[in-house]
């Protein structure tokens, strides 16, 4: 609605337009009941037809009409006015702090107290619980009579249980979900640009950019682009305020570099603290002469005698301040470069100095490699046994403690293998998943399930020290500095998520490291101590974080900060041995669908090679389903890729689609990141997904259709022993457990109803279970997984891995097994990071290759 000079709104005269501001067209009116003059925003036609905008327009109307404040822009009145809604405000004569910034940098004392200023109206929204979200110069005004006014709260998010009307009514809260950006890109906050959840923190970020450009003229993260300016608040520190400035203030440049610091953990907390420290360092700036010459501010400039007594009051306050700012002191991470370049899936194990050694692939295939610290090909290193997988390196350097693993989880003997060659060393009658020596190189530790074990550096003399109950695995262990303890991480399983957990030597303290402390649901994991025992650094959530030996005086109890925040997920941290590195991993996750052609002995795309996994066909051969990845959420679509459908959305991770024998539902399970799962079904035309078995007791993992369809049958997670094989029948809903699958899993049932597949949890052993005899025989021995029954009934399509590698095909009359492709160099990638195994309609293997990148980077390491 646009509105000319004399024309009315309401009781309200049009005078002149002031231009735009934020979302809608700004007018000085005059109002005629109350004589005054005021500004008017009003939306733009179209956008009050749109429900979401609207629903903004009105968020920001009761934002700033709860707070009451001397810097934040007055509400007087919200109506509607032929179907377009608007708000009135006061009138502010002045320039926006933009404006302002167009003559340069700003002098001290203006810095101070505009900054002062700003910090109180933000302390006063957020003890209202409103988040600005968009502070940035263009909202920030100075008026001709030197006050400040925040404006614009127009993606302003309301905080759930403190935003209520002055009735106690709760008022509309955030308008955002995560993942899903909202703000002005060079002032957003990091985890702003990541698209999470945030908090009033990111206020404090923002003010900072804001303190940054006023000081210096210069905005600290701008680049040509906007992804490059994202990229640049997630990983680049801004260029020192004092090469830039030639009127610098070293305890406003720490307040500044306090607000801009990546961890919103490491920020001022509360805006209320941030005025004070503007209070506090008003006073000795500008009785110094280089502040005496600048612009006269107006607030906090208290002119004459002092008491002795309260000067001294000052300066302990100060000093108070000052120690307070500065915080706990905490290692920083910068300069990244990139050391490898093959992109192949890798995990850091260990370094002595000069190589760093690892393990390149998966659990398909996998090597052992070393490569040099400075960087360039990296170099393999043969075992003894393609199934031995390193677990530690001695401190001399000069071994390789090995496991030389087999089954799910990996197991098998501890080996001893020097890295210059020669004969393995068996190490006693140890058995485990993970090992690790002590520095001094006298005590061995190795995990064996959920039990941890302690003996001699050479095997001999075992004795357990503590057990994890519930838990599948134990692994990663790490030993303390001084050897009082280890940390290692808990494999996954129904009870036990994967976390960090820690032992004391003596066995009596044992439990979760970090209780207390989750990063959005995800694992921490791979945890290793700095050389100098000072931090001990661990993946979560796809960054690297470190967590303090001890916590200060304040502060009891030590809390990790975070010090990667890449785009890219990291993982596998490893500290260099001279204590100035972090070598890490980074990766990036797509996935390419291949088909193997049994002619040219090739993986071929499949469906255009889209990123997706776990793929079925109709029985008609018309429809396909498949799961995207990373994303995990499930599609249909015709054969040959058209007439495409998204069935499910973020939340859990879509697994194993399976098309009903009519071809009209599809029935799959759910995984979620703290391993629960439930089995659901939906309709090939879409709409909500309904839960088929609501008995949580029950593991709810992959489902396959009876040929007739009238039942399902699903098992449990590999991982755990207690997974049984359970048949659910549909007319009845009732749950009933075969026969003898107790420790079964990955149930198939073959095309003719007579049979059911399944995969031994411990042994992984194909077995077959015969529902005439109601009896399990064995098909198969070793390492195998995701079995499929051909079309015709008569062979069962299988992957074999850890040395062996391969598409297997199982014939049922005898076990005779048959090598169909080779998959020593195929590089897979997938939700449970191995591929999956499909059929095509024509029985050829469907596998999910790795188009993603993994590479070492390392970074330059700071510690207080």
């Amino acid at each position: 609605m646009a509105l000319a000079a004399g024309s009315r709104l309401d009781s309200y005269e049009i005078l002149s337009p002031l231009g735009a501001g934020g979302m809608g067209e700004v007018y000085r009116a005059r109002d005629t009941a109350l004589k005054r003059d005021v500004a008017i925003k009003v939306l733009p036609e179209y956008w009050s037809r749109d429900p979401e905008r609207l629903r903004r327009f009105q968020l920001e109307a009761q934002a700033v009409a709860r707070l009451n404040h001397p810097n934040i822009i007055s509400i007087f009145q919200v109506a509607q006015h032929d179907h377009s809604p608007y708000i009135v405000t006061e009138l502010l004569h002045g320039e926006t702090l933009r404006g302002r910034l167009h003559h340069g940098p700003m002098g001290l004392r203006e810095i101070l107290d505009i900054g002062a200023s700003i910090a109180e109206a933000l302390a006063a929204a957020h003890t209202g619980g409103v988040i600005h979200r968009d502070l940035k110069p263009e909202n920030i005004f100075l008026t001709r009579d030197t006050r400040v006014k925040v404006l614009d709260f127009g993606l302003a998010k309301l905080e759930a249980g403190q935003a209520g009307t002055p009735e106690g009514d709760a008022v509309t809260v955030d308008l955002t979900v995560p993942g899903y950006l909202l703000g002005t890109v060079g002032y957003m906050s990091p985890e702003q640009v990541r698209g999470e959840v945030v908090d009033a923190r990111t206020d404090i970020f923002a003010l900072g950019v804001i303190l940054y450009e006023m000081m210096t003229g210069r905005h600290p993260f701008h680049r040509e682009t906007s992804a490059e300016t994202m990229t640049a608040i997630l990983n680049e520190d801004p260029p020192p305020i004092s090469q830039l400035s030639s009127t610098t203030q070293p305890a406003l440049q720490r307040v500044i570099n306090r607000c801009l610091m990546k961890n919103p953990e490491r920020r001022f907390q509360h805006a209320s603290d941030l005025a004070f420290v503007f209070e506090a360092i008003s006073e000795p700036a500008i009785s110094s002469p280089a502040a005496s010459t600048e612009p006269v501010g107006k607030r906090f400039l208290r002119l004459g005698i002092v008491s002795t007594g309260a000067a001294l009051l000052g300066m302990l306050a100060i000093a108070l301040m000052a120690y307070w700012m500065r915080g706990e002191a905490m290692p920083t991470v910068s300069s990244y470069v990139q050391l490898t370049n093959d992109a192949r899936a890798k995990q850091l194990i260990a370094t002595d100095g000069s190589r760093i050694y690892l393990v390149s692939g998966n659990d398909l295939s996998h090597t052992l490699r070393q490569i040099s610290v400075s960087g360039g090909e990296s170099k393999l290193i043969p075992t003894p046994s393609p199934n031995m997988v390193p677990s530690d390196l001695s401190a001399d350097g000069a071994e390789l403690l090995m496991v030389e693993a087999s089954g799910d989880p990996p197991s098998g003997p501890l080996w001893a293998v020097s890295v210059l060659g020669g004969a393995p060393r068996r190490l006693g009658d140890t058995q485990g998943n993970a090992a690790t020596w002590t520095r001094d190189g006298k005590v061995l530790a190795y995990s064996n399930g959920g039990d941890l074990f302690l003996a001699n550096a050479d095997g001999s003399e075992s004795r357990k020290l503590v057990s994890v109950k519930g838990a599948v695995a134990l692994q990663n262990l790490a030993w303390s500095p001084d050897q009082s303890h280890l940390r290692f991480d808990v494999w996954d399983s129904p009870d036990h998520p994967s976390v960090l957990w820690e032992a004391s030597l003596d066995g009596k303290e044992s439990g979760p490291l970090l209780p207390n402390w989750n990063k959005g649901g995800q694992r921490d994991s791979h945890g290793l101590w700095t050389t100098d025992g000072k931090y001990f650094v661990f993946a979560a959530s796809g960054q690297i974080w470190a967590l303090p030996q001890k916590g200060n005086f304040f502060r009891r109890q030590a809390k990790p900060v975070q010090l990667t925040f890449s785009p890219m997920s990291l993982g596998w941290p490893l500290p260099s041995k001279d204590g100035k590195k972090l070598f890490v991993v980074g990766r990036t996750f797509r996935g390419e669908l291949v088909k193997y052609d049994s002619r040219s002995g090739q993986f071929l795309p499949f469906l255009g090679g889209i990123s997706a996994e776990y793929v079925d066909f109709s029985r008609n051969r018309e429809w396909v389903a498949y799961v995207s990845y990373p994303e995990g959420t499930l599609w249909r679509s015709r054969a040959d890729g058209g007439d495409r459908l998204q069935l499910t959305y973020p939340g859990g991770y879509a697994v194993n689609p399976r098309w009903s024998p009519d071809g009209r539902t599809i029935v799959f399970f759910e995984h979620f990141p703290d391993q629960s799962s439930r089995i659901l079904a939906v309709s090939r035309d879409g709409g909500n997904a309904q839960r088929l078995v609501q008995n949580d007791s029950h593991q709810q993992w992959d489902p396959n259709w009876s040929p007739d369809g009238r039942k399902i049958v699903f098992g449990g997670d590999s991982l755990n022993a207690a997974s049984a094989i359970y048949i659910l029948d549909l007319a009845t809903r009732q749950v009933s457990t075969v026969p003898g699958s107790q420790g079964l899993y990955s149930p198939r049932w073959s095309p003719d109803g007579q049979y059911l597949a399944a995969i031994s949890a411990n042994d992984t052993i194909l077995l077959l279970f015969s529902f005439r005899s109601q009896n399990w025989t064995k098909l198969a021995t070793g390492a195998v997984g995701w079995p499929n029954f051909s079309k015709d009934g008569q062979y069962i399509y299988a992957l074999a891995g850890r040395g062996t590698s391969a598409v297997l095909k199982i014939r049922l009359t005898d076990g005779r097994t048959e090598r169909v492709a080779d998959l020593k160099n195929f590089v897979s990638t997938g939700h449970f990071s191995d591929s999956s195994l499909e059929l095509t309609p024509d029985d050829s293997p469907l596998l999910f290759r790795d188009a993603g990148s993994s590479d070492i980077y390392v970074f330059d390491w700071q510690a207080p």
